[in-house]
């Protein structure tokens, strides 16, 4: 027994060596941004066991409740190594009651003795909704309205065009967002229905989107969660007025909606569709303002603020060795539109083509980074010679004037000095643009004989089979067109794509019902027959899924010379599948549903609705 003991205490030891072998991470989370009047929570999290934590004065932060501690650990192994992780978690329930924003200070907690401090927070208290008694009443009443229908107010869901500026230099950056306004209404997903615009007159520089991320904003008295679905920077290529179309935009948002024909389940169980809305995002006016009069010597479009910077590898050589200027141009702008600056080398050097290096990075800000240019010369004969300085002209878009940088000139004092194999040496250690390579020879030996001819041995064909040859590929492109060109039409028609295909569409979700029904889940089986009844039926009678219900169903199939007895048939399936759905009975009453909505659909298919 001893010694089963010194044992477990010598693993509890080296457990605790192995959760305290990590770091110490203390951190703090709050929300960014949070209503006024409405409680939020701020919470420390620390990596390891610890005590004394002492939190900040949250100012004028109301304190609601806290700390209150929790704690978890985990212990896994992974290709036989041990890992054991050890999480504690204090939680304040702060309130803000007066808009602003606030900074609360890093806290501090002991582990092992030792003290940490966390990260700060910064925390924007955002204006309460701003709706008298009379707008509650009447949003109350849209509210009620909007169930019943399935529709969704333009108050609660709609776009923005945010631009940068509107006033702006020619070639100088705009950033354009459109950004997503919701309040009251989930938004499931957007479809493929989304127009951007051409952005005539502008080049366009896409930002990458990424995970997109929703935040609170107060915007005209309401508080709204918002996310931006699309950022482009641009770059307007002349002056004047430039005009933005508006961008359409295509949501999937999920409302509850009230059914004229309720069960008593709908009190307890929520009735949902998914509602389709279209979306604008404005368009927006852009005035690009002429760049000034008196464009200096070297000027070739550059638009924003840049610096330059130069090294030359030696002013005094011999003939044959390789003269390298590097020059680096960095900066932020419309750094794809700079051009290589040129150097007017001496005669008597021998040049190859520039090697440059880019490194840009584009942000909300703008374009930046650094344009890179190495050139390489190789003198020939002895000399003093001077390059000329190399001239960088540019708008400075922070000044509003012009701007020259300059590198150079550099005097260069050439000696005599023998080296084809060195120089041969030194031009194939540059890398440039093109691959340079000296030939064994300048001129290459000219075949001077007299041409022999003999025949190939090809056989001729007729000028029928030439004509056939040509025309055939016509003929069947010509088919092939009216073919492809009938199915982009048919294909274009989503109503009719829809009614061709619902009979289609409906059989595969029977046979995953017929599936279903062999198992257990009695609540899935009794959806899958639901679905494919109200798919079928919204299908092949074009009803929109805001508008689906059995009022609407039967008053269609009655104006399509449907037979009551059978309109009567869809109203019991559909209300029987609804029903079981929250009270599943038997196995026979579930082959019976299936049996019923399989002929049910066989049905509607003979009567040709």
């Amino acid at each position: 027994m001893k010694t089963k003991h010194i044992f477990t205490l010598l693993l509890l030891v080296a457990a605790n060596m192995l959760l305290h072998g990590e770091d110490v991470s203390f951190r703090a989370q709050a929300p960014s941004q949070v209503i006024a009047g409405k409680p939020f929570q701020l919470t420390y999290t620390v990596n390891q066991r610890a005590r004394d934590l002492k939190a900040p004065d949250f100012g004028d932060l109301d304190y609601i409740a806290g700390p209150y501690t929790s704690q978890s650990s985990s212990t896994s192994f992974v290709n036989g190594k041990r890992t054991s992780t050890f999480t504690l978690t204090y939680t304040y329930t702060l309130m803000g009651n007066k808009a602003g924003k606030y900074t609360l200070q890093p806290a501090t907690i002991r582990v092992d003795g030792q003290e940490y401090t966390s990260n700060g927070v910064r925390i924007t208290v955002l204006p309460p909704d701003e709706e008298p008694a009379a707008a509650q009443g009447g949003s109350t009443q849209q509210q009620s309205r909007q169930q019943e229908t399935g529709s969704v107010s333009q108050d609660n869901i709609f776009m923005r065009t945010i631009v940068s500026k509107t006033h702006v230099h020619e070639q100088e950056a705009v950033l354009l967002s459109y950004k997503l306004y919701f309040a009251g209404v989930d938004v499931a997903q957007f479809t493929n229905n989304t127009k951007i615009p051409e952005f005539t007159g502008f080049l366009k520089q896409e930002l990458e989107q990424g995970e997109i991320q929703t935040e609170l904003e107060h915007y005209n008295g309401r508080n709204y969660q918002t996310a931006t679905v699309y950022r482009t920077l641009l770059y307007p290529q002349h002056s004047g007025e430039i005009k933005i179309d508006a961008a359409q935009f295509e949501a999937v948002l999920r409302v509850q909606v009230r059914q004229q024909v309720r069960s008593i389940f709908d009190d307890f169980f929520g009735s949902y569709t998914n509602v389709t809305k279209a979306l604008t995002a404005p368009g927006v006016t852009i005035y690009a303002e002429p760049l000034p009069k008196g464009k200096p010597a070297g000027f070739s479009g550059g638009v924003g603020r840049f610096s330059m910077t130069s090294e030359i590898t030696g002013t005094e050589m011999k003939t044959n060795e390789a003269v390298t200027v590097k020059i680096n141009i960095q900066g932020a702008g419309n750094m794809k539109l700079l051009k290589t600056p040129a150097i007017d080398w001496p005669e008597g050097f021998e040049t190859y083509d520039p090697k440059v290096t880019n490194n840009f990075k584009t942000g909300t800000t703008g374009m930046s980074g650094s344009k890179s240019i190495e050139y390489l010369a190789i003198p020939r004969a002895a000399g003093k010679y001077t390059v000329p300085a190399v001239k960088f002209a540019y708008f400075d878009t922070q000044d509003k004037e012009y701007k020259t940088l300059t590198a150079g000139p550099w005097d260069l004092n050439i000696e005599r000095g023998a080296g084809d194999k060195e120089q041969e040496a030194v031009v194939q250690n540059y890398v440039g643009k093109e691959e340079i390579r000296q030939l064994g020879t300048d001129i290459r030996y000219i075949h001077n004989a007299e041409p022999q001819y003999r025949k190939s041995g090809r056989k001729s064909y007729s000028r029928t089979t030439v004509v056939l040859c040509y025309l055939l590929p016509l003929l069947i492109a010509a088919a092939l067109f009216v073919i492809f060109r009938r199915q982009i039409r048919e294909n274009a028609d989503i109503t009719r794509r829809r009614y061709k295909k619902a009979n289609k569409v409906a059989q595969k979700r029977l046979r995953e019902a017929q599936r279903l029904m062999q198992g257990t889940d009695d609540a899935a089986f009794y959806e899958a027959v639901e679905r494919a009844a109200w798919s079928y039926l919204s299908d092949r009678l074009s009803i929109p899924t805001a508008q689906m219900n059995k009022d609407n169903i039967a008053s269609i199939l009655h104006d399509k010379k449907v037979s009551e007895e059978l309109i009567a048939e869809v109203r019991e399936v559909l209300s029987t599948a609804e029903f079981a759905r929250y009270a599943p009975a038997g196995d026979n009453a579930k082959e019976e549903l299936y049996n019923r909505t399989a002929e049910l659909i066989n049905n509607l298919e003979n009567s040709k609705i």
